[in-house]
């Protein structure tokens, strides 16, 4: 069945409906998907809603301190590099980790520019700095984990982050589907791009989905905000005060 005439109603789980960069491929193609999701991410306006979630961070008393900040699922940076260009404006001084399994993002984060960002290849989980973690972030990173392994991050976020939490994510709307496809042709991103995008969508969350995950993480929703963000974005923070 086509993916735009499947049921949306229920998120799928990424092995019901595998995305081609979830599996192995040659470093150019993986370097070339992440170029152009960067692309994604600039028209779509994706870094706005993590930025301003910082906005609120550091307004509350006592942030004024330095803040580590950590991006799991960090790809080729392109959120890091943004919240670099934040920090600098705002006058916030930031040290920042980028978070990932597969070993070509942090090659492919480098060739992209990004000084004075630390890149780690590995497990976010066991990521243990002596300084501890004031910030945690992901960005299309959700929708690639199974419901229980979401749990297991959102769990991990609150016993970890000293400030917060954010995680920016997609929004599972039909409309959504279709943008997304004639945006993609027309502008020829990598064949990869063009299908996993709505196959993202499709493993990407609503309003309820949230409350259920953060309720079984151990959560409590009044702890946590929810908000939708125009164009497509579903997202959850959690401020510490």
């Amino acid at each position: 069945m086509p993916l735009e005439r499947m049921n949306l109603s229920k998120r799928a789980q990424p092995s019901e409906l595998p995305e081609w960069m979830d599996k192995p491929c040659s470093y150019e193609d993986f370097r070339a998907c992440l170029v152009d999701l960067a692309k994604v991410n600039r028209i779509t306006l994706a870094h706005r809603p993590t930025l301003q979630w910082l906005d609120r961070l550091i307004a509350v008393p006592g942030r004024g301190k330095p803040l580590h900040i950590v991006d799991v699922g960090c790809g080729g940076g392109d959120m890091l590099r943004a919240i670099a260009k934040w920090s600098k404006h705002r006058g916030i001084q930031v040290s920042l980790t980028g978070v990932d399994l597969n070993p070509y993002a942090a090659r492919a984060a480098q060739e992209m520019n990004a000084g004075g960002i630390q890149w780690i290849t590995g497990d976010a989980y066991s990521y243990t700095p002596p300084e501890g973690i004031d910030v945690i972030l992901s960005s299309l990173f959700t929708h690639h984990l199974s419901d229980p392994e979401i749990e297991r991050f959102i769990a991990w976020m609150e016993d970890t982050a000293h400030c917060g939490w954010f995680i920016n994510d997609l929004h599972r709307m039909r409309i959504y589907v279709h943008i997304f496809q004639t945006l993609s042709k027309t502008a020829h991103w990598h064949r990869f791009v063009q299908h996993d995008g709505p196959v993202s969508i499709r493993r990407s969350f609503r309003t309820e989905d949230w409350r259920n995950l953060c309720k079984a993480a151990g959560v409590g929703l009044d702890a946590v905000q929810i908000r939708k963000r125009i164009p497509g974005r579903l997202c959850v923070g959690r401020l510490k005060t």
